[in-house]
């Protein structure tokens, strides 16, 4: 796997290939808009989806904490999908997780589906926080346009867009998820691996990084 390292606001960020940031200085790593439980959400609605997302994104997280030792997870919003994200086998899977990573530091931004999904179980032990939260050099927010955020005076780092990117030649094209380092602003990829992509814009001064999940390229 191979990482791509930015600078912003003084700090050393690693752009991880697998859709996630980690902060060395903080044993931090940094996850927008996983979306616990949204299979989950449209079984309940009469819709068939694969089963055992839940369980992927525990194991992607835990190959990235085991990489890279982290200490902290800061989830950059979104971390339930919906009410249905609460039922019995999401949470159980959840909780023994948890169980196992229980030194683990985890912090919750919340996210406009956190707001309608409720805050998670408390057995999960999670920090809970809104928008803008203050770390350092950074505004830890869900929402890369609020005001509130980029207006912060710090240099946000946000979620929520779900933002990709299309590689084209003249007979194909490719979409892949990708991270936007503006001037006043980071945007994350959705982290979870039932979340899907919009295609971005390239916004004057912004920079923007594919992963094709082995690698982080630079498009030029």
């Amino acid at each position: 796997m191979t990482s791509s390292v930015v600078e912003v606001a003084g700090e050393r960020l690693l752009l991880l290939p697998e859709k996630a940031v980690y902060w060395p200085a903080q044993d931090m790593l940094i996850i927008a808009d996983i979306h616990f439980g949204k299979a989950a959400s449209f079984r309940a609605q009469g819709i068939p989806v694969p089963r055992g997302t839940t369980t992927e994104n525990l194991m992607a997280l835990d190959a990235l904490i085991d990489a890279h030792g982290a200490r902290h997870v800061v989830f950059l919003g979104d971390f339930l999908h919906a009410r249905a994200a609460h039922a019995s086998s999401t949470q159980q899977a959840m909780l023994a997780w948890r169980r196992r990573r229980h030194a683990l530091r985890l912090t919750l931004v919340r996210g406009n589906h956190d707001k309608h999904a409720g805050d998670p179980a408390a057995a999960l032990g999670i920090e809970l926080v809104d928008e803008p939260h203050a770390v350092g050099p950074f505004a830890f927010c869900h929402h890369p346009d609020l005001d509130l955020c980029m207006g912060s005076g710090s240099y946000a780092l946000a979620g929520h867009v779900h933002p990709a990117w299309v590689l084209a030649t003249r007979f194909d094209a490719l979409r892949l998820p990708c991270f936007v380092v503006g001037t006043e602003r980071m945007i994350l990829p959705s982290f979870g691996s039932f979340t899907g992509g919009h295609v971005v814009t390239r916004e004057p001064g912004d920079a923007i990084f594919v992963t094709s999940g082995e690698a982080v390229h630079s498009v030029r």
